[in-house]
């Protein structure tokens, strides 16, 4: 329907409908109410046309604009508007036929190990396994190595924790600063010794303190190969909970700091303690351009199995790899943990003695009761022969002769001592067995990379046809459990509100970088030297790292000591209110119209967030917005790369109030309640919410006035189990009858709720099915065995309990035009159901909202249980790190939570009929543990260690907010031989909207009136990217030389692996998928400064490592060659991006689509000539 046309068809409609309720007035209430709800979505039309008609009027305004202002103005200020296709519309996604068949695709290459066959294959079984008591008995003939001696190489290393038992620069302080000094003085005694590091963190802080002298040892080092630089991230993230957005910026972050001051590129990837790998971790490490990686923490049951079938080293290839182009070499360590004991072989009683700093009279004893002995001439020969057999026995786990033998251990080697006695005591073995021909071993000191490099060697010679020696393996290692039933499930929510906090610092860097970069360049052009000299671009880079810092395994886990836990939150939190600066000044100066007058204002912040967290333990509250019949101004920016529609909501002072857009049209806008408690409406406070319209990565300018000549439209609330203190102005009708159906709807969905304010039954209006979809609350206890849940573990006692309340909750019931909710407060949570009025991607999912407090609650553990009629069996979805879709199966075979998985932004069940997903603003632990059901722990606290080194429990919870949407999608087209693939993908409806909760809008009011005019809207792409490519990030690179910002900029772009057997129409957005291909005429991006091509590279923005595929000299089609009206092929998962930009950017990293591997590489090729 054409809503213009049509004005006249929705009054007639209007009408009609009222005349129907006029005769019914012997009808009950909820018939009313229905019929009333379906008024207001018809009066909602007609407001939309309005507002296309405003936006029409803007666009006309700025393009008149344009043309009296010149050419410069076009191409400086951004003012034309994107125009009416951004407006919200019934219409459907379109999809190409190309991009539909990749979800649906098959081949022939499968891998030769799939972990969920493994998973339902292996006994998970617990037998003694006698000196390796989580395997097996190991035996070897002595004459093995007669043909081929067993080349050892042992690696020294020392891993440091950015924050645990102490805060980050409490361990910098008291041993990591002592590890580097001693590194540069005991390594150059002697060539042969060796030494490795990973946490750039650490290594960048003692980098400043340090002088030339020491910096120039420290290069000499890495030259010689005596000092490794591996994986070369921030730090070693957590693979379960943390986003790859995060996992992406401190991988660059630390690669851009190597590159800039030691000159050094990481080859290799070294995880030793992440609590379970994530096969995202592995792809991005091979798009940074790495071969080899190395990982420790999994579950000790498939690590025997591994061992037993010599997989312990392989090849990970991606799910969705048809071909191997994803593959990346792995190692995986066999025993139990990391440390000294349990990395020489399968005994830790020997083991341990030949760990040299738990000499007698040492910090360290070993717990077997026998200590190590001083190499001397007298027992060189017989402690030799003990130490090779532990290295023979654990060669044969192994294909080949070459072993790898890492000797550390948690911030080992602080002490010069313990650099003399390890090195010197296995200079002495080294020395014994390398002269004795008949133990048939080479032994020395080695790096992860000097290994690599001889297992290389080895697998070249050994193999056969060309046929690499090493198996092939696709799949995850979640979740962990590293002895007994003790599974490591309770991290993946614990300290939930720091997780929270995560994400929130996630969106507000993502959304600086793109601003401050755009206002960057207006900066330039117009050379404002007040933006230029400020400090945002410092900003930026203490927020990088300092998320980067969060993403650290004992950090965004919640695994640490309150006060480290209070020092990451203190962190985040200055961060973000930087970033806050960084995003008000940049949106305030690409708005100005006249962009010189941004030097003379003096605040150092023109415009202020909407929200406004007091503390780094405190959720964000509402600024109220004082009104005057003078109009303030309201700028809302979209971080998303789509145009949206979308509803605002801000506090102001007075319910009389009016809405205009920058041409003056009133806006409809809903007059809500805001609550100072629970049943205490404020006396001075108001929300208001309307619809917005903001163009892709674009900013809107809407002014907001007490006046009575406003378009608004007070909300109406139905209580239920109470009364509310109302301040006089709304509608508060208390129940009449209390078994009466609470129900609610929009355009899409109605929604049924019982009189506890819970959902339990869903309608969809598109076919008028009725769901039994309902909601519940539950707790979890912990065991009464010895070993109790803590912030690592989950040891339930048993399956979860129902909430109980003595009394039913209040309950409220909102109905308006802009939203209508259910909103329920128990002692625990404050829970709150929320459907949208709009026709887009936001009316089509039901939102929830729960604050959590259980502060208050001993060794408790609260869940939220969504129960439907899906067919799931065993069966269900989740997501890794916001990448990509793992199935899982709930397994009978094993204990509760084993069966909890790690969730960071969707999981989901389905039946061939239909989908149900949950999408989470925030990580947490999720499960199916019955058929149709999916079931998030929220939060917990628990009394007690659970002995992992922590050495204590979690009790500083916070009042902490949950956000999720839940999606009921109608399958189609189902084939039931693809369900059984290990590979799935969410619909293209269900990306769009993980991608709105989770980059909500940010809406800024002045802080004070402007004496210049501001443009009516900022609009940097002419038209929305594809709908299935999601720009990661526009990231600024440092300069090469000071700490401020070059004329670089790094692209990152994802191209989205979609299911297309779903509907998808009411999105409200004109977008289509187009094969990756994304258009670079100048046009397309309207930030005309100057035109450079830019350059292809890896994820990390190292342009030298970019396949020779990707060269303009390719042959392979489609290449680019025109330098303005080109398109480049974002194939999935290896792709550059786009081509010519109208403002300089030099770096574009690769595009991280789920990808098509298996495609040919010419479709990622891009132009990469240079020009002047």
């Amino acid at each position: 329907m054409n809503k213009i046309d049509d004005n006249t068809a929705v009054e007639k409609s209007k009408k009609k409908l009222r005349w129907r309720i006029t005769r019914g007035g012997g009808l009950f209430q909820g018939q009313l109410s229905m019929l009333q709800e379906k008024i207001d979505h018809l009066e909602r039309l007609l407001a939309e046309n309005n507002e296309i008609i405003s936006n029409i009027r803007d666009s006309v305004i700025n393009l008149s604009e344009s043309v009296e202002e010149g050419p410069k103005s076009s191409q400086g200020d951004f003012s034309q508007g994107a125009g009416p296709h951004l407006l919200p519309s019934q219409s459907s996604l379109q999809a190409h036929p190309a991009d539909c068949l990749f979800a649906s695709r098959s081949g022939s290459q499968h891998p030769d190990v799939q972990m969920l066959d493994v998973y339902s294959l292996v006994p998970f079984d617990n037998p003694d396994g006698g000196v390796w008591k989580q395997g097996f008995d190991i035996t070897y003939q002595e004459d093995e190595w007669d043909a081929e001696p067993l080349q050892v190489f042992v690696v020294p290393h020392s891993h440091n924790d950015p924050g645990w038992l102490k805060t980050f620069n409490d361990y910098f302080r008291d041993k990591t600063q002592y590890i580097f000094n001693n590194m540069v003085l005991k390594l150059k005694e002697d060539s042969s010794r060796k030494f490795m590091w990973s946490e750039i963190s650490y290594f960048s802080k003692w980098w400043d303190i340090i002088d030339t002298q020491k910096k120039d040892a420290v290069k000499s080092l890495l030259e010689n190969g005596q000092f490794e630089i591996v994986t070369g991230g921030w730090v070693m993230p957590d693979e379960a909970t943390s986003h790859y957005f995060a996992l992406i910026d401190q991988l660059i972050e630390g690669h851009q700091w190597l590159e800039k001051h030691v000159g050094v590129k990481p080859r290799s990837g070294w995880a030793i303690d992440p609590f379970g790998h994530s096969p995202t971790m592995a792809y991005l490490l091979k798009r940074a351009g790495f071969s080899h990686m190395l990982i420790q923490r999994i579950h000790y049951v498939v690590k025997r199995h591994f061992a037993r079938q010599k997989t312990l080293e392989f090849y990970w290839r991606q799910n969705w790899d048809l071909g191997s182009v994803t593959d990346i070499f792995c190692h995986m360590m066999p025993f139990y943990s990391y440390d000294i004991p349990h990395t020489c072989g399968p005994d830790p009683k020997i083991c341990c003695q030949f760990d040299f700093t738990r000499l007698p009279g040492g910090r360290f004893a070993c717990p077997w009761g026998i200590a190590p002995e001083p190499i001397t001439l007298a027992n060189v020969q017989s402690r030799a022969r003990m130490l090779l057999d532990q290295y023979r026995k654990k060669s044969k786990l192994y294909r080949t002769k070459v072993l790898l033998v890492p000797l550390g251990d948690d911030f080992r080697f602080c002490e010069y001592t313990e650099w003399d006695v390890q090195f010197k005591n296995y200079g002495q073995l080294f020395k014994f067995m390398n002269s004795q021909p008949q133990f048939k071993v080479k032994i020395q000191f080695g790096t992860l990379s000097d290994y690599f490099d001889a297992l290389d060697k080895a697998d070249t010679t050994e193999s056969k046809n060309g046929q690499s020696l090493f198996p092939v393996v696709s799949g995850d290692f979640f979740t962990y459990a590293d002895r007994d039933d003790h599974y490591w499930s309770g991290y993946f929510t614990s300290r939930p509100f720091y997780k929270w906090l995560d994400r929130v610092m996630e969106s507000h860097l993502r959304a600086a970088e793109i601003l401050y970069h755009f206002a960057l360049k207006q900066a330039q052009k117009y050379k404002i030297k007040k933006f230029l000299s400020s400090p945002h671009y410092t900003s930026l880079t203490e927020a990088r790292r300092n998320l980067g810092l969060f993403q650290h395994h004992d950090a965004i886990t919640g695994t640490a000591k309150d006060w480290v836990v209070v020092d990451y939150g203190t962190r985040l939190f200055h961060s973000l209110m930087l970033l806050e600066k960084v995003i008000g000044n940049s949106a305030f100066l690409l708005i100005l119209k006249d962009k010189h007058t941004y030097e003379s204002y003096s605040s150092d912040t023109f415009l202020e967030m909407e929200l406004k967290q007091k503390s780094q333990d405190s959720l964000p509250r509402k600024n109220i917005i004082k009104l005057s019949a003078e109009p303030r101004h309201l700028v809302v920016y979209n971080p998303l790369e789509h145009g949206r529609s979308t509803m605002v909501s801000i506090h102001v002072s007075s319910p009389t109030v009016q809405v205009l857009s920058a041409s003056g049209e009133t806006l409809e806008v809903q007059v809500s309640a805001v609550w100072d408690a629970e049943r205490t409406v404020s006396q001075t406070a108001y929300e208001i919410s309307f619809v917005v319209h903001i163009p892709p990565l674009g900013l809107k300018v809407y002014k907001i006035l007490e006046s009575g000549n406003s378009n608004s439209h007070l909300a109406e609330y139905t209580l239920y189990n109470g009364e509310a203190k109302d301040n006089g102005i709304f509608s508060m009708k208390n129940a009449v009858d209390a078994k009466e159906a609470i129900t609610i709807e929009n355009s899409f969905l109605t929604l049924w709720f019982d009189q506890s304010g819970l959902m339990k039954k869903m309608v969809t209006k598109e076919d008028g099915k009725h769901h039994d979809i309902t909601l519940q609350f539950s707790w979890y206890g912990t065991t009464n065995k010895r070993d109790k849940s803590g912030a690592y573990l989950f040891l339930p006692d048993g399956s979860a309990k129902p909430y109980v309340y003595e009394k039913p909750p209040f309950v409220t019931v909102t109905r308006g035009r802009m939203y209508s909710e259910v909103s329920c407060f128990f002692d625990h949570v404050t829970h709150r159901v929320r459907l949208y009025h709009i026709q887009g991607i936001e009316g089509q999912s039901v939102e929830v909202s729960n604050i959590v407090d259980i502060r208050n609650s001993f060794n408790r553990e609260i869940a939220m249980r969504i129960s439907s009629e899906i067919n799931s069996q065993n069966k269900f979805y989740t997501d890794l790190n916001g990448y990509q879709i793992q199935p899982r199966m709930t397994m009978s075979k094993l204990p509760l939570q084993a069966n909890v998985y790690p969730m960071t932004t969707m999981a989901y069940i389905q039946d061939t009929k239909h989908r149900l997903t949950l999408l989470s603003a925030q990580s947490l632990g999720v499960s199916s543990l019955s058929s149709g059901q999916i079931e998030v722990i929220m939060d917990r606290r628990l009394m007690q260690d659970d002995n992992r080194g922590l050495g204590q429990g979690v009790r500083d919870n916070k009042i902490t907010a949950n956000l999720f949407r839940i999606l009921l999608e109608r399958r189609t087209d189902i084939n039931l031989e693809e369900e059984k693939n290990p590979v799935s993908y969410p619909s293209l409806l269900s990306h769009l909207t993980s991608s709105f909760l989770n980059h909500p809008v940010f809406p800024m009011t002045e802080k004070f009136s402007p004496t210049s005019k501001l443009l009516g809207e900022f609009a940097p792409l002419a038209s929305s990217l594809p709908c299935d490519i999601h720009l990661v990030n526009l990231r600024t690179i440092q300069a090469k030389v000071g700490s401020g910002y070059s004329d670089e900029a790094a692209l990152i772009l994802h191209r989205k692996g979609f299911d297309c057997r779903f509907p998808s129409r009411g999105t409200g957005l004109l977008c289509s998928t187009t094969q990756g291909k994304v258009s670079c005429k100048l046009s397309a991006w309207k930030a005309s400064l100057y035109a450079e091509p830019i350059q292809p590279t890896t994820v990390l923005c190292f342009a030298d490592s970019v396949p020779s595929a990707c060269r303009r000299d390719s042959s392979l089609a489609p290449a680019v060659s025109s330098p303005v009206s080109s398109k480049v092929h974002l194939d999935a998962g290896l792709t550059p991006c786009t081509a010519s930009f109208p403002w300089r950017m030099t770096r574009l990293a690769l595009a991280l689509a789920n990808p098509r591997p298996s495609e040919a590489p010419g479709k990622m090729c891009t132009r990469r000539s240079r020009s002047g």
